[in-house]
């Protein structure tokens, strides 16, 4: 590191090179910028518009496929300039005035179209008339864009919502339509994507009726098989550009684990020692009494005390909070004043003055959610603190980038938390760096959200054999259950348009109005204020889970204390609370296979893909203490049963594997249902999801199977495709398993091993040391090593 803050920064590094935490750390070098000419230069008027003057390969690559219609998929690194690849085909095709064109860029938030109509206005490209189209429109803004912009950025809701179901009023923007822009593609997954997928059918169908087909750009943050996945959103090829030209300065990327105990000569607080620089990472030497919060503060007060512009990454808005007051608390008042935290919830106006000051090199620090991961654009930062893995390796690397934008060296610091998924990443350091990012996934057959969708088509046109080509398939099945339900009614003419069948919406208003984005459930259970101000919502099927009367729910950092669920008015009434305890459901489970579409052996047990019936029932619910953990009091509950339906994969086990594996039968429960919980917490490392997003049960015997069952489903109505990867990587993750248990060094199961946030059980029972040895029993003659895990 040659300047004088990299030097520092060495000096930061070699101050924590004692400490145990510090587990590894990774010296990634320099990269010099590669740049490619473009197959056919810019007409001088393009040209003169920006700043520079050559394009990195990845750019002019992306430009020169999009100029032949290739719809391109491009997934580079943060700060790789990723919004020219579609700025310049834009305005290079609306410059055309011999073949009018128009484009549609479809960004997930609002702030960021709003961040993007700055960057391509500022071009003052010729002939661009560009505006946002989104919720905080007016109408006379509307009237005005439908008539005057060629460019329209907006988000996925207002297509939905405003344009399609309205698209006669856009005739003439569809009939040019030459590109649409899909940003952040990475964010397109499960049941969000699945809805974004069909979306872009509606809108392709629609082109095609005003006579145009459109080249799609998508742009995305570095994910697994980004061509794959803009593939399945927009159902047409798409070539994907992975391979980043734009240069980078030296990083040290550390991983720091607050979970190994520290020697340490006293049983002092964790503090910084000034004085004694060696000494400065110095810590309680009792096991535990370190934590994520604690150290992750610690790191950035010090960082900051050393004139590092940092960044820090926290999983939820009360995280923030605390973090960022403890940050302060660490530094003197000077340096404590140029410390803000950045999260949802905050006005509009506060949120552009803490990133105007943090663009501008006024403060030093910043402690944020991922508000501040998706897409802005931030300069001269030296150090990113990461409070907790944050669950992919898609989303870790995104974070990460912050720091070191241009060519500057940086510091990056993992901080890993309890999970099972943070503890594994400790234990295998060279994964995180070697691990391809993982895949997202959609699942376009899932009923629940295809029919929605069919019936919004149909209302935009009617549905006809045609349409087979967007809906490929599922269109008859789709077509049949909305009958059915007298959604639509079948005309063998309509309005003379040929002579075949047509299904014609029949119901009332736009079916679009009953329609959410994130939702896999045709009904959600909304979660209101008293007054009626809405807080969130949750799907039927979870409701009595997340939001039972006397429930404490966190929204967004938020708690909330539930008084009342009306499951018939599809309400939860809550109120803010302090926090001060939170609360577990108990629940009791029932899994019924419907279908099983797939099965193979995986090492000596068997594992099934398929379609099930889950049935679960909240019984009661535990009272805990926030800061201790003590159990308050436990209550009693009469909720009727919620029904989903779902997609599973299931995993069987002999008797002679148990018995080989020396597991006595009263300790089966124990050992299939700790091996739930670990396999649950690692899903996250083989595609893009959360353990939230996933349910399982283990049972010693299973009345369809009739062997000691383990079953992890998809938590979303229909599946999000979660089971699917979860099947195709089973060998991997029965490894990952084994390896999170084993190395974990508690006596008998923690969070960081087989321990559950989400048991409806209360964690009982749990056999720590049983899931050991079945799981290597299980793979010792399985020699799948396709990822390296042995």
């Amino acid at each position: 590191m040659a300047t004088a803050a990299a030097h520092d920064l060495e000096d930061f590094l070699n101050a924590m090179a004692a400490d145990r935490r510090m587990i590894h750390v990774e010296r990634l070098p320099a990269r010099l910028a590669s740049t490619s000419a473009l197959t056919m230069p810019l007409a001088p008027e393009i040209r003169d518009c920006l700043p520079i003057d050559e394009f990195w390969i990845h750019q002019a690559l992306a430009i020169d496929l999009a100029r032949t219609g290739q719809s391109v998929a491009i997934a580079t690194g943060t700060a790789s300039g990723k919004s020219l690849c579609y700025q310049v085909p834009i305005a290079e095709a609306i410059g055309d005035l011999s073949q009018p064109a128009t484009a549609l860029a479809m960004f997930p938030t609002k702030a960021l179209a709003q961040d993007q109509l700055r960057s391509l206005t500022a071009f003052q490209f010729p002939h661009v008339v560009a505006a946002t189209y989104d919720g905080d429109s007016n109408p006379s803004e509307r009237t005005w864009v439908r008539s005057h912009a060629n460019v329209i950025l907006t988000n996925p809701d207002m297509l939905h919502h405003g344009i399609l179901p309205n698209h006669a009023r856009w005739a003439t923007f569809l009939m040019r339509l030459r590109y649409v822009v899909v940003d952040e593609l990475h964010t397109l997954r499960g049941v969000f994507g699945t809805h974004v997928a069909h979306l872009l059918r509606r809108l392709l169908r629609l082109c095609a009726h005003y006579g145009s087909r459109p080249t799609f750009l998508f742009s995305s943050a570095t994910i697994g098989e980004p061509g794959n996945l803009a593939s399945q959103l927009c159902g047409h090829p798409v070539t994907e550009i992975v391979e980043d030209g734009s240069p980078r300065g030296a990083r040290a990327f550390v991983l720091w684990n607050p979970a190994i105990p520290i020697d340490a000569k006293d049983e002092s607080e964790f503090v910084l020692d000034h004085q004694t620089p060696q000494r400065a990472f110095a810590a309680t030497g009792r096991r535990g009494a370190s934590s994520a919060n604690r150290d992750s503060a610690n790191l950035i007060a010090e960082l900051i005390r050393r004139g590092h512009r940092t960044i820090a990454f926290c999983r939820s808005r009360k995280g923030t909070e605390v973090i960022a007051a403890e940050v302060r608390r660490r530094l003197p008042d000077e340096l404590s004043e140029l410390v803000r935290p950045y999260r949802g919830g905050y006005l509009a106006a506060e949120r552009r003055a803490i990133e105007s000051d943090l663009f501008s090199g006024k403060l030093l620090g910043v402690i944020a959610t991922t508000a501040l991961e998706l897409g802005i654009d931030v300069g001269g930062l030296d150090a990113c603190v990461v409070n907790g893995f944050p669950g992919t390796i898609a989303s870790m690397w995104q974070q990460a980038g912050r720091a070191g934008r241009s060519t500057q060296e940086s510091v990056v610091i993992v901080v890993a938390g309890d999970d099972q998924i943070d503890q594994w990443y400790m234990t295998h350091p060279d994964q995180v760096f070697t691990r391809m990012p993982e895949p997202a996934v959609t699942n376009l057959a899932n009923p629940f959200i295809l029919f929605p969708h069919l019936a919004c088509a149909a209302y935009e046109l009617p549905l006809g054999y045609s349409d087979d080509q967007w809906w490929p398939n599922t269109l008859e099945e789709g077509i049949r259950a909305l009958a059915i339900e007298d959604k639509l009614k079948i005309r063998d003419q309509f309005m003379g348009i040929g002579s075949e069948p047509r299904a014609v919406w029949s119901g009332r208003g736009w079916p679009s109005r009953a329609v959410g984005l994130r939702s896999g459930s045709t009904r959600e259970v909304r979660i209101a204020r008293p007054d009626g101000t809405l807080v969130g919502t949750v799907d039927e099927a979870r409701a009595g889970q997340l939001v039972h009367a006397g429930a404490v729910y966190l929204h967004q950092g938020q708690h909330y204390r539930v008084n009342v669920l009306d499951l018939d008015e599809a309400v939860a009434i809550v109120e803010p609370f302090d926090g001060s305890e939170w609360t577990q459901p108990r629940t009791t489970t029932e899994v019924t296979i419907v279908a099983t579409d797939e099965s193979h052996p995986v090492g000596r047990s068997h594992i099934s893909l398929g379609s099930v019936q889950v049935m679960s029932q909240v019984v009661g619910f535990k009272r805990f203490e926030a800061i201790t953990g003590k159990l308050i009091e436990t209550e009693v509950l009469e909720l009727p049963p919620s029904e989903l339906n779902t997609r599973a994969f299931w995993y069987t086990i002999d008797q002679q594997l148990l018995d080989d594996a020396d597991i006595e039968n009263q300790a089966v429960p124990g050992t299939m249902h700790a091996i739930e919980h670990a396999a649950i917490g690692l899903l996250p490392l083989f595609t893009i999801c959360d353990r939230w997003d996933v349910g399982g049960l283990s049972t010693p015997f299973h009345l369809q199977t009739s062997l000691p069952t383990i079953i992890i489903y998809d938590g979303y109505p229909g599946g999000a495709g979660i089971a699917e990867l979860g099947f195709a990587n089973a060998h991997r993750h029965l490894r990952a398993t084994l390896d999170v248990i084993d190395t974990c060094a508690c006596a008998s199961g923690c969070p960081s091993c087989v321990q559950s946030p989400k048991c409806g059980n209360g964690n009982d029972p749990l056999d720590k040391h049983g899931a050991t040895r079945l799981l290597r029993s299980l793979l010792a003659n399985d020699v799948d090593d396709s990822d390296g895990i042995n």
